[in-house]
């Protein structure tokens, strides 16, 4: 369910990089332009417009934008741009490299794409930055973080909605018994997360919620500071029901001091295409704000005008 709003018989690549390059030229650049050609392409016609862009005007359209945009803006319409692998390449490689909490967005990628979405971020890290994306992680994380995180990037889930019920019910009991016996790391509690199919996770962790009096991330808030266990809980909620996970990493952003425009930006730019407008119905529903117009509330300018094009709200 994406909220993108590309017009069926959208102008050709070559129209539409040719008003772009007219939007850099002048007194100065025409973001309003910008926004209404970029913020209305999906990620086929954007590669399109990148391509015909360096073969018409010998630029790279990226760098182009760099030059023309700054701030907050600037880093909403080049994630945007990018292609859907090299934006989560991009993410992971900046989220190695930032002072606190750098494993979630690891984390939330390894979560929340297909298979092969996956691999493809994978292959544009590693076409990018010469090294792979589980050494990365593996050397800026330790303990705990690193044992979950590790197999959880490396893994290629099956993709099926097949589901054993009874192997759901031991391994439901399986984890039960090690989140009583406080063995959070245990490797079969990690195995289980890390390799078992969505759908297969999701039969798990239901049973598991009606069958032992808690549901299972109510258990794991034994130590609510404890970073490997929010991890651990965010992981299962990734994997199980991202736009609940979405809508509160949205609300975090949003409500906090001086709204966090790195998360804001990275989940509106990442799941345009996917799933926002279920994050928007699950933010509504546990905000009773629309989500457009939480967004509309904290943001300004240009940059808020693009969020709420990419959220299908123009204006």
């Amino acid at each position: 369910m994406a909220t993108l709003k590309a017009p069926s018989q959208p102008p050709s690549p070559s129209e539409d990089s040719d008003q772009l390059r007219k939007a850099f030229q002048g007194w100065g650049t025409n973001e309003g332009l910008i926004i209404s050609i970029l913020a209305h392409r999906n990620a086929a016609q954007r590669k399109l417009i990148r391509d015909t862009y360096a073969a018409t005007h010998g630029e790279d359209l990226l760098k182009d934008l760099d030059k023309e945009l700054s701030s907050d803006f600037e880093r909403a319409v080049l994630l945007w741009t990018l292609d859907p692998a090299e934006r989560d390449a991009a993410l992971a490689n900046e989220s190695t490299k930032k002072l606190t909490a750098s494993y979630w967005v690891i984390m939330e990628i390894a979560s929340t794409r297909s298979a092969i979405d996956l691999i493809k971020a994978k292959q544009a890290y590693q076409a990018r930055f010469k090294r792979s994306i589980e050494e990365d992680v593996a050397y800026h994380t330790s303990g705990d973080i690193r044992k979950l995180l590790v197999p959880l990037v490396s893994t290629f889930r099956y993709e099926g909605d097949e589901v054993n019920m009874t192997l759901a019910k031991s391994e439901a009991k399986l984890l039960h018994e090690k989140i009583v016996e406080k063995a959070y790391n245990h490797d079969d509690l990690i195995r289980i997360l890390t390799t078992r199919s969505k759908a297969q996770l999701s039969a798990t962790v239901n049973l598991y919620n009606n069958e032992f009096g808690n549901a299972i991330n109510k258990d794991l808030k034994t130590d609510p500071k404890d970073e490997y266990l929010k991890l651990l809980r965010a992981t299962i909620k990734c994997l199980t029901y991202p736009e609940k996970y979405f809508a509160k990493v949205l609300r975090l952003a949003i409500n906090r001091l001086g709204t966090d425009e790195w998360a804001l930006t990275r989940v509106v730019t990442t799941r345009a295409e996917v799933d926002l407008q279920r994050i928007a119905e699950e933010y509504q529903r546990r905000n009773s704000i629309p989500l457009n117009k939480a967004i509309a509330n904290d943001t300004s300018g240009d940059y808020r005008s693009f969020l709420l094009a990419l959220a299908g709200h123009d204006g």
